[in-house]
């Protein structure tokens, strides 16, 4: 049995979030060890949702956790519609971490997608669990949430972020020992 990695996530300006992931085709070993190490680092990082570009793997596919006591799920290939409703809701993501901002998304949404195996299901779901789904495709889709902003609070959305990276810095690594603070909200 092997050690599961806690892998570098990808920080807002690295080109590679930005490109369409590839369709997962392969549901192998290699998809099984991907998942157990985003999964490690999804924990690591304090997060609720972690998708493959972020850790720069070109494939449809995201893992997730809302806490709500069902454990993780891994997300193949997601295809959303039938959206419902409308949720303003403070997004955050591992991607911009520490940066949260106000989006506006549909509330209730069913996304079809294929698990580890390449099982396929179909869930209805609202609220955080729809937003997860949205916010997870997303990315497997090139886009960011500050896309999905006012253009105002993308713009200082954006502004602290460089502040915060103004090194230059394009990934961290989560680290798996660091308690959660009390105030600190999970990012997908």
């Amino acid at each position: 049995m092997r050690d599961m990695a806690v892998l570098p996530i990808r920080l807002f300006g690295d080109p590679v979030l930005r490109e369409k992931g590839r369709p997962v085709t392969e549901f192998d070993a290699a998809l099984d060890r991907l998942v157990e190490d985003m999964v490690e680092t999804m924990y690591a990082a304090r997060g609720a949702g972690l998708a493959a570009p972020q850790v720069g793997v070109l494939k449809r596919m995201f893992v997730y956790d809302i806490g709500d006591g069902e454990g993780v799920h891994v997300v193949c290939n997601p295809e959303l519609s039938d959206y419902a409703g409308e949720w303003t809701y403070e997004e955050g993501c591992l991607s911009l971490p520490g940066v949260y901002v106000e989006v506006e998304r549909p509330m209730e949404v069913t996304c079809r997608f294929q698990d580890e195996r390449g099982d396929t299901h179909e869930v209805r779901a609202e609220e955080l669990l729809g937003r997860v789904f949205q916010h997870e495709t997303d990315h497997c889709d090139g886009i960011w949430f500050v896309d999905r902003a006012e253009k105002s609070k993308r713009r200082a959305a954006l502004r602290e972020l460089r502040r915060r990276f103004a090194d230059g810095t394009t990934q961290w690594l989560p680290d798996p020992d660091r308690p959660r603070a009390d105030h600190e909200e999970a990012a997908l």
